[in-house]
C-alpha cells in the first residue's frame, strides 16, 4: 500500500519515512515495515480499515521489519480492535514501545495479542 493507502508498494513522504504493508501470505493479516508516525499514518490507518473489513476470527499484524511506531498509531491499532465484532488481532514482533504504549493505555484490551521480538 502506498502513501495515500492505495495500490501496492512504499509509501515515502517528505521527510524520508516509509511504511510499506502488504499481505500476509497463507493466514489473514498484513506485514508492515518501516516506520508508523505522522507521515505515514494515512497508509497505516488504511492498512488497519482493510483488514478489519477482511477480519473473522483471528487477524495477524506481524511487525519485526517495524522500526518505530508513534503513540498515535498504536491507538489506531488500538481502536481497529475495539471496533471488531469478535476475535482478536495478534501482533507478532513489534518494535519494543509498541507493547509498552497498549499496557499504558489499554491495560484490560485482551483483542490484541502480543508476541515478543
Amino acid at each position: 500500500m502506498d502513501a495515500t493507502g492505495h495500490g501496492d508498494g512504499p509509501g515515502r513522504l517528505w521527510g524520508g519515512a516509509v511504511l510499506e504493508v502488504g499481505p500476509l501470505s497463507g493466514r489473514p493479516g498484513i506485514r508492515a515495515s518501516g516506520e508508523i508516525g505522522v507521515t505515514t499514518r494515512e497508509s497505516w490507518e488504511g492498512a488497519l480499515t482493510e483488514l478489519s473489513r477482511r477480519h473473522t476470527d483471528v487477524s495477524y499484524v506481524e511487525l519485526s521489519g517495524v522500526r518505530f511506531v508513534d503513540v498515535a498509531g498504536v491507538a489506531a491499532l488500538a481502536v481497529t480492535a475495539l471496533n471488531l465484532s469478535g476475535g482478536r488481532v495478534v501482533v507478532e514482533q513489534p518494535p519494543p514501545q509498541l507493547p509498552r504504549v497498549l499496557e499504558l493505555f489499554w491495560p484490560t484490551l485482551h483483542r490484541i495479542e502480543v508476541t515478543p521480538r
